[in-house]
């Protein structure tokens, strides 16, 4: 399954603690606020592919006008590969020769909000699943698959 999704990738952060709820649990508060417009941009981006690979598999005779690579299951329940390659603004301070984007924010972090959006799109059941990784910070129309803006590449397969 490949996703494109176009925004400002943003880290998964830090919680912050805001105090106990009635039943005595913790209230915990996502300290970044860039990174929910990131996961709701990766969330409906897959929810659409999932939905052409549905049609996909609804409609066989019509599924050639659809772009998507392989129709597969939508949800992914077994072990899976994923590979990201995130395209990161350049920022206007970047020196020219500067080919990656080797400051904040982390690649780890980025991975998790995009992990985390997957599991709430629904198309891995849970991010315990992914058994292979490759990752790749870059800024836009570096090569390979990056993209021309910010935003990312989403590959996943069952394996």
């Amino acid at each position: 399954m490949r996703i494109v999704v176009f925004g400002n990738p943003a880290p998964q952060g830090s919680k912050r603690f805001l105090g106990r709820a009635n039943s005595g649990k913790g209230i915990m508060v996502e300290s970044s606020k860039a990174v929910k417009p990131w996961r709701e941009a990766v969330k409906y981006a897959a929810i659409n592919v999932m939905d052409k690979l549905l049609l996909a598999e609804l409609y066989p005779l019509h599924s050639a006008s659809l772009s998507v690579c392989n129709p597969l299951k939508t949800r992914l329940i077994g072990p899976v590969s994923m590979r990201i390659i995130f395209t990161l603004p350049r920022p206007k301070s970047a020196p020219k020769s500067r080919l990656y984007p080797d400051r904040k924010p982390d690649l780890s972090k980025l991975i998790r909000s995009t992990e985390d959006a997957l599991v709430d799109a629904g198309v891995i059941e849970d991010d315990a699943r992914i058994v292979q990784f490759y990752a790749v910070k870059a800024y836009p129309k570096s090569g390979g698959e990056t993209l021309n803006r910010p935003g990312a590449v989403i590959i996943v397969e069952e394996i």
